[in-house]
């Protein structure tokens, strides 16, 4: 036990335990787990990989109080057979953060679980954390939480990065605060263009609402344009998640003669589940996103690429996939 730790003890004070899944190399796991677990005399249950059954040993056995881990993580655990049946009354605290947390998955471990799994967001050049959930507070499913203090946050025209937009209008999140980079070591060219108006370009796609909340639409590198709308992959990836029997997604943008883009869904399914037609799937999809977004395309694998981190990899996948193949117009592939 740590000096804190026995001071707090002496005082009778609560000492949290805090799994730590995520790789400290991580700025989430750097910032949001190890330092501010140390800072608090808190202790950290190290775990060397991701092992669903081995944090269940943490939060069942251990009494692990806070859990904060990657979308990857809340799907495996969601996925539990018996997971109404498994003890999670230790908890005090969960997150989910690293990756767009599907609306679908908090919804379903909140309704078995009865525990609120909310997602915060941050990236290396912000160290970790730009907004975050207040104690309490209006329910606003998918949403990252409001901006942090001391921190300013907006949004901005993908066209013109010094146009603040209105509530409610679709661009580019813009952050300034003394936790944002200076800029990128030795690239005065990139760190030059990462700036508008003295607040960093995160490359993070979305909005906020009336009452200051934001949400992720997606990453600007990620977005396809197909017949020349904007098309996030991440919105459609969280209409397929209401599908039963879908365990992960990824969309991809894949060459279309006719659109020039169109999404393709790369989906592993739970175990017990079968593969669907592509018609199906847009018939399941239907009402749930625009017709420009419904996939041109679907292909069912084994297993998804992940970061270092465990958050599942569009990169990587792109990579595998690659020559991707073209869609004909009105598209199949």
């Amino acid at each position: 036990m740590s000096g804190a730790s026995r001071g707090r003890a002496a005082r009778g004070d609560v000492i949290e335990r805090v799994i730590c899944v995520l790789p400290l190399f991580h700025i989430y796991a750097l910032t949001v787990v190890l330092l501010s677990a140390l800072s608090r005399g808190n202790l950290i249950s190290i775990h060397q990989r991701f092992d669903v059954e081995a944090v269940m040993r943490d939060i069942e056995v251990k009494r692990a109080t806070y859990f904060p881990g990657v979308p990857t993580m809340w799907i495996a655990i969601a996925a539990l057979p018996d997971l109404d049946k498994r003890d999670f009354s230790s908890l005090n605290a969960i997150g989910s953060g690293g990756a767009p947390l599907p609306v679908e998955i908090a919804s379903f471990f909140e309704r078995k679980v009865g525990k609120k799994l909310k997602s915060g967001w941050g990236m290396t050049e912000t160290c970790s954390p730009g907004t975050g959930h207040p104690p309490v507070g209006p329910e606003k499913p998918g949403s990252i939480g409001l901006m942090l203090p001391g921190i300013e946050l907006d949004v901005v025209s993908l066209e013109n990065p010094a146009k603040v937009l209105p509530p409610g209008e679709v661009g580019e999140i813009r952050i300034k605060g003394p936790n944002v980079t200076k800029g990128y070591w030795n690239k005065p060219k990139e760190s030059a263009e990462s700036f508008s108006d003295g607040r960093f370009l995160t490359g993070d796609i979305g909005y906020v609402d009336a009452d200051g909340y934001f949400f992720l639409v997606d990453r600007k590198k990620d977005m396809i344009i197909s017949g020349g709308f904007n098309v996030y992959p991440q919105m459609i990836e969280q209409a397929i998640y209401t599908i039963p029997g879908v365990h992960e997604v990824i969309v991809l943008g894949i060459p279309d003669q006719y659109r020039g883009e169109a999404a393709k869904a790369f989906i592993k399914l739970k175990p017990d589940a079968k593969p669907f037609s592509l018609d199906e799937l847009r018939a399941q999809l239907t009402g749930k996103v625009g017709k420009h977004e419904l996939p041109a395309a679907v292909e069912f694998v084994d297993e998804l690429p992940r970061t270092p981190v465990g958050k599942l990899s569009r990169h990587e996948l792109r990579q595998q996939k690659k020559p991707s193949q073209s869609t004909q117009p009105g598209g199949r592939s």
